[in-house]
């Protein structure tokens, strides 16, 4: 074949090419049309999807902040009041104890994960009450917010199991806060320094009575973790269990 003879088939094919193109995209126009419409709303429903998670993420994260500020607000002891004077007042964002300022929290970081559930500020404010109503001593209240924070999964799963086995321990429920230990201790991949979960192991063994254990978990500290912080305390723990 020529060259000119492949020339103009090519040509040929080219305009054949751009017929079938365009009866293509005569005869289905309105299929056509219909599909992008379609694609246009996906879009946007994609992109309006994200803009209001992001905007529900800032309000969550600011109603959180705002917890915060109460939660490390001062604890300031108010004066003496003089003889005759009325009582002096706290200074401005100052609370006069450690409980005034937990019970001021409690309300605020109910707001965050009430209104926002699903957010990460949403789950830290279930945290972080969870630690409140602990150290209030409200266990079965700490105990309900715990566990919907391991529920949930997550970043704050893990420290919230650690919460719920130091409430157990605090309650003398030994056995449910050392079966919680030993279960963070034995995850590969857990977020939680071993020593330290160790460290509470050891003293929810020896708090139960079960010696040799606690022996073992304290031994383990010191040959596995000889640099860490815990390893003088778990010394120490280890010689006083064999004076006692």
């Amino acid at each position: 074949m020529k060259r000119s003879e492949r020339h103009h088939l090519k040509e040929n094919e080219l305009v054949a090419f751009v017929d079938r193109s365009r009866e293509i995209v005569t005869t289905r126009r309105r299929e056509l049309l219909a599909l992008v419409a379609v694609v246009a709303v996906v879009a946007a429903g994609v992109i309006g999807y994200f803009a209001w998670r992001s905007r529900t993420a800032d309000k969550a994260a600011a109603l959180l902040t705002e917890a915060d500020t109460v939660l490390e607000a001062q604890v300031t002891t108010p004066a003496p009041p003089t003889p005759g004077q009325p009582a002096p007042k706290a200074p401005a964002g100052t609370y006069p104890s450690e409980q005034a300022k937990l019970e001021a929290a409690l309300p605020k970081l109910a707001a965050v994960y009430t209104r926002y559930p699903s957010t990460e500020s949403g789950t830290a404010a279930r945290y972080y009450a969870a630690n409140a109503l602990a150290v209030l001593g409200r266990r079965a209240d700490a105990e309900s917010r715990y566990q919907e924070v391991i529920d949930k999964g997550g970043v704050y799963a893990q420290m919230a199991r650690l919460g719920l086995a130091e409430l157990f321990a605090n309650a003398g429920q030994h056995d449910r806060a050392i079966t919680i230990y030993k279960e963070l201790t034995a995850e590969p991949k857990g977020e939680m320094p071993v020593d330290g979960v160790l460290m509470q192991l050891g003293r929810a063994y020896a708090q139960a009575g079960r010696r040799s254990e606690a022996q073992q978990t304290y031994t383990r500290i010191v040959q596995e973790f000889p640099e860490s912080l815990y390893a003088a305390d778990a010394k120490k723990e280890l010689g006083t269990l064999k004076k006692s």
